[in-house]
């Protein structure tokens, strides 16, 4: 009896030591086989190349404002009465005057630029010409106090009092620090990280294509993301842009230009899309010290903003006019340009949109 208990009790210990040996050999199996896929995994994520990281996007964007004719000064012919300079000492020597009724629109942009049709001179020697404008040097104060940061030279005004007017002009808008460009005299400037290269140019007959040539060879030798030309251009006081005026437009965007504004009808002019790129034929007077009393005081701003992702341009076509009279009051000119509101607003943009092309404008 006793041995037939022993015997049944070695059993069962050998049975449950064959048990044990066989759970943990299925057991070490799994961690075994676990461990090789692992290292399976290990080699296959080696194998394959990394990823290359996304490229970093560098985004810069340029708000500009721009204006048409701008005569700082006057004819000393013209009389006192309704004179240019009679509203500053009207206004208590207040540079601000001019400009307060707009200052806030070019405050708010990166860049405003206008065509100055004068010269900043007291140099008293005129060349011979129906009209010769100017101010003195401290009239530079129209423009700083107005937030304008950069004008237009090449015109028919700057050499009203020759070579000795232009060179204290170019004095005067440097000691203020405006940035100017015309004629030969080329401009490039960094602003928000764009590089921005500008000309301006006299040309009534839209005939010096070689001079158009060598501003772009110059602005494009420098890498400039954008480029923007000033042109003097077409018939005065005619509403409907020319075919040469046209045909030159059209060549400077085919060559890499960005945005054309034109000038020298003294009236506005029609505003084209071609290519992707603006042309804004003529922009019309805006603050015009050479005229008392102008009998079309249509003018407009008109602001751009480019947009650049590794300086590239993008096509975002981000525009906006601004309707504006060249006068707060109708009666006279008080040379101080207001943006209009309501009914005349909507007459003024659709005098524009009259012989504008390739968009449709909504504001």
């Amino acid at each position: 009896m006793r041995l037939a208990i022993f015997l049944r009790t070695i059993f069962a210990l050998l049975l449950f030591l064959s048990v044990e040996c066989e759970t943990m050999h299925t057991a070490y199996g799994k961690v075994v086989e676990k461990q090789t896929a692992h290292s399976r995994e290990n080699v296959a994520a080696a194998a394959e190349p990394a990823k290359p990281a996304a490229p970093k996007l560098v985004r810069h964007s340029v708000k500009i404002s721009a204006v048409g004719d701008c005569t700082i000064g006057w004819d000393d012919r013209f009389p006192r009465g309704n004179r240019f300079d009679t509203y500053l000492e009207n206004n208590g020597g207040d540079y601000g005057y001019y400009l307060a009724k707009v200052r806030e629109v070019f405050r708010e942009d990166d860049l405003t630029i206008a065509n100055l049709e004068s010269a900043l001179t007291t140099h008293p020697v005129k060349m011979e010409k129906t009209f010769n404008f100017s101010a003195p040097e401290s009239y530079k104060n129209v423009l700083t106090q107005g937030c304008v940061e950069a004008v237009s030279l090449g015109n028919n005004h700057t050499y009203d009092f020759g070579e000795t007017g232009y060179q204290d002009t170019l004095a005067a808008l440097d000691s203020a620090g405006i940035l100017h460009f015309g004629h030969d005299r080329y401009l490039v400037q960094e602003i928000r990280g764009v590089k921005i290269g500008f000309f301006s140019l006299l040309d009534y007959g839209c005939q010096y294509y070689h001079e158009i040539d060598n501003a772009l060879a110059y602005l494009k030798s420098r890498n400039c993301d954008l480029i923007i030309a000033s042109m003097h251009w077409g018939t005065e006081y005619e509403y409907a842009q020319n075919y040469a005026q046209i045909n030159m437009a059209h060549y400077l965007v085919d060559q890499g230009v960005d945005l054309v504004l034109g000038s020298h009808p003294h009236v506005l002019q029609g505003i084209e899309k071609y290519k992707g790129k603006y042309i804004l034929y003529s922009m019309g007077n805006f603050c015009f010290g050479g005229n008392t009393d102008p009998e079309d005081k249509d003018s407009m701003i008109f602001q751009q903003t480019f947009t650049f992702v590794n300086h590239e341009l993008q096509p975002d076509d981000n525009i906006s006019i601004i309707p504006v009279s060249v006068s707060g009051v109708s009666y006279c000119n008080n040379y101080q340009p207001v943006v209009l509101e309501g009914a005349e607003k909507e007459r003024v943009l659709q005098k524009i949109l009259r012989n504008s092309s390739g968009f449709e404008y909504r504001e």
